[in-house]
């Protein structure tokens, strides 16, 4: 029976790859699956954290728990964003380790490349420039957990690994209005929009940045596949010192392709205009995925039946909600 603790199993992609292991209990395999919620868990203490790490003695860890948000939560909350994930990253892999964990897997995000990162961004274009401002405290913090699994790697001889995503979506998302990503902000705008009969649906900069999206649930496939590769496949196709693994499709679209997408798939029919005053942030985030192609793993879900499924749950979802008032 193989212990794995996943933190984070509430956030949409923890709940992903939580799901994915259930299957795998379902279908016959051996599996103890760890969860705890934060106010049975507050990662960010870390007594808490050693003392639970000393009582389950999980054989794998997933961490998938993170503080994020998008451009506004980002520049509002800088201090929070740095503190909360270097907590986080810091006690977890620290008392992981200290109760003889040797498997774990790290998630983190595409922000940890250079604004001006040569286009799509292999994983050795890692601290070669400055980093994007409006995110810049997150994506230290993302690179520390990098290092923090590297470090352990060289000096205690564990299996401690690390993978990149880009910009992620589907069930579970956060639609907030303000401290959501792109693309749930935008199905939200347009879905309220054509609710309440607007002409006009105004975006955030230029239009013109151009980005890319992967579904949850290709991201929770490629997270087990990442964990689960042989140690010396993992090792022949990484360095010691730059093993982390991009996550992505490999294709992006522009801000406004992608306002439009959503503007069909909501069925909003009326204008859509940019707000150039609002930041733009880094022109283009597109991931060379070859490292974990040349691997096995390719993304199977693209973004136009990704865009539906995931309105489809939002609508769900908010239908549950005005049940649940």
């Amino acid at each position: 029976m193989r212990k794995i603790y996943i933190a984070g199993h509430r956030g949409m992609v923890g709940g992903a790859i939580l799901r994915r292991l259930q299957d795998r209990q379902t279908a016959g395999e051996a599996l103890e699956l760890i969860t705890r919620t934060h106010s049975e868990l507050d990662l960010t203490d870390q007594a808490e954290v050693r003392d639970f790490m000393r009582s389950e003695r999980p054989d794998v860890v997933i961490l998938a728990a993170a503080k994020v948000g998008g451009i506004h939560a980002n520049n509002t909350y800088p201090a929070d964003f740095i503190y909360d994930n270097l907590m986080i990253e810091c006690n977890v892999i620290h008392q992981a380790f200290a109760a003889g964990v040797k498997h774990l897997l790290q998630l983190g995000s595409s922000c940890i490349y250079p604004r001006a990162a040569p286009q799509p961004m292999r994983e050795d274009a890692l601290l070669t420039g400055v980093l994007e401002p409006t995110n810049e405290p997150y994506a230290v913090a993302k690179i520390a957990g990098i290092k923090l699994c590297e470090s352990y790697n060289r000096q205690h001889g564990v299996d401690y690994r690390s993978v990149m995503p880009t910009n992620l979506y589907g069930p579970g998302d956060n639609f907030h209005p303000e401290n959501s990503h792109v693309l749930p902000a935008l199905i939200r705008r347009f879905h309220e929009a054509k609710r309440d009969g607007l002409d006009e649906v105004v975006i955030w900069g230029s239009g013109k940045p151009r980005r890319e999206f992967l579904h949850v649930d290709d991201m929770a496939e490629a997270s087990l596949f990442v964990l689960d590769l042989p140690r010396d496949i993992y090792e022949a196709n990484t360095e010691p010192m730059l093993s982390h693994i991009n996550v992505g499709r490999g294709d992006d679209v522009s801000i406004a392709e992608l306002a439009g997408l959503v503007a069909e798939t909501t069925g909003f029919t009326g204008r859509v205009t940019q707000d150039t005053s609002k930041p733009d942030g880094t022109m283009r985030k597109l991931m060379n995925v070859s490292r974990l192609a040349d691997m096995g793993w390719r993304a199977r879900i693209g973004l136009e039946d990704g865009i539906r499924e995931t309105y489809s749950w939002f609508l769900d979802q908010a239908e549950a909600d005005l049940r649940a008032k």
